[in-house]
């Protein structure tokens, strides 16, 4: 495209802008809502159809396994057919999940509900990643994804606290999957809107060029920077030390801790609660700050301790009130953690990834991840079932703590190695900000 031609087209105003980031983010709204909906009813699975605890974990192993399936072609998929159209797709993918998982009690059905979520969820995430990053990028990249964060995590924190706003459908263990099948609505809602958005702006706006789409290869794979592949690390290490805690938290929470479901899914809740404000305002923070890769070692610092204080200790002392809600004060520090760590990790591989390969870059990150996932909540749920952790042996519940622990470890490694790594003199400017230039 020359010059001239860049020149006769404007550049998108900033409220057309966030008008996409709206709309792709009520795609990621029900996306998360659907994916969180069986944390609450993890006990009405395992006392109405007689799951163990192998098999709820199993649920979102196969949601993972599908995921890694399809994030093996998504950014090909994304780069090739643009985020309009991908965004499209899977999000009507996403729903049609939804009605498969809430449709019979057969084991074999809700598992195939999970296969077509994990096959549709993942790509969307990926698509509306790399659309955010044409959109913002050098234009407040950080605060929206900090924002699309933000509505999408405001998915899971309202399946999380679905108990307490629709009591009378948890008598049983349908009732509320089919409250997710109504929400999973919003993932075509957002996603036709944002594809009638993009379609306009492209005859109207210079919004540059996506390039020549790279045909997948292990040897371009490889050629990825050891920074890109120490954020993998720190991905695959977080999210698997938090997805699989999350799909077992209101269970242990009444089990080990006897609370009821509303309290214990309330404090499952605090997770996407405490990410939805604190992302935008560390997203804005380390676009103008920097010190990403800082930021991100303080996070996996904080997470250290918090497994293992809710398997040996008394939380009753550590409860701490916050907007009138009781909390513990190991959670606070996980929702802290899991504000930090995804605010500034999915930004940065903009910074370090070029643009021709942003969508298969995100997507190697989302498939790793979801391989962590799929082997940790298949891990946690054998887990539990071997040590018949339950209401009369909470002590059961201990194992899964220490396997959850060394991956805080191990995250807390790879955060250092990335802020060595971003200090020398191959980093990507990583712990530069505005406040720098």
């Amino acid at each position: 495209m020359t010059n001239e031609m860049i020149e006769e087209k404007p550049q998108p105003s900033a409220l057309y802008r966030w008008l996409v980031l709206i709309f792709v983010s009520l795609a990621m709204f029900g996306n998360y809502y659907i994916y969180d909906s069986i944390n609450p009813i993890t006990d009405l699975l395992k006392s109405g159809l007689g799951f163990s605890d192998s098999d709820i974990g199993s649920l979102n192993t196969a949601y993972s396994i599908a995921a890694i399936v399809i994030l093996l072609f998504s950014g090909m998929i994304v780069d090739k057919y643009g985020t309009k159209n991908t965004t499209l797709f899977f999000g009507i993918l996403c729903t049609v999940a939804a009605l498969v998982t809430a449709f019979s009690p057969n084991y074999t059905t809700m598992i195939l509900g999970r296969v077509l979520l994990g096959l549709g969820a993942e790509p969307l995430i990926v698509a509306i990643t790399v659309a955010l990053a044409k959109w913002f990028k050098a234009k407040q990249l950080g605060f929206a994804m900090g924002m699309n964060l933000l509505i999408a995590r405001f998915g899971s924190w309202t399946a999380d606290r679905s108990p307490s706003f629709a009591p009378s459908l948890f008598d049983n263990w349908q009732d509320p999957l089919f409250l997710a099948l109504a929400v999973s609505v919003t993932c075509i809602i957002g996603a036709v809107i944002y594809w009638i958005l993009e379609t306009y702006a492209e005859k109207k706006y210079f919004l540059g060029e996506a390039g020549e789409t790279d045909k997948f290869s292990f040897n371009e794979v490889f050629k990825f920077s050891k920074s890109f592949w120490l954020i993998l690390a720190l991905c695959v290490t977080f999210y698997s030390a938090i997805f699989p805690f999350r799909t077992f938290a209101t269970k242990f929470f009444m089990e080990a801790h006897g609370l009821d479901r509303i309290d214990a899914s309330g404090l499952n809740s605090f997770l996407p609660l405490a990410s939805m404000f604190a992302t935008p305002l560390i997203g804005l923070l380390v676009d103008y700050k920097g010190k990403r890769a800082t930021f991100m070692m303080f996070g996996a610092l904080l997470i250290l301790p918090v497994y293992l204080l809710m398997a040996y200790v008394d939380l009753a002392p550590l409860t701490i009130v916050v907007f009138g809600e009781y909390l513990y004060l190991p959670i606070i520090l996980m929702g802290v953690a899991f504000s930090l760590i995804p605010a500034i990790m999915w930004p940065s591989v903009a910074y370090i990834v070029e643009e021709k390969r942003l969508g298969t870059g995100y997507a190697i990150m989302a498939l790793i991840q979801q391989a962590g996932v799929a082997a940790m909540n298949w891990a946690i749920g054998s887990a539990n079932d071997f040590t018949g952790a339950s209401v009369s042996n909470p002590d059961g519940y201990n194992l899964g703590m220490w396997m959850f622990s060394v991956l805080g470890i191990l995250g807390f490694i790879f955060a250092y190695l990335l802020r060595k790594e971003e200090l020398g003199p191959n980093g990507h400017g990583l712990e530069k900000g505005m406040a720098n230039d």
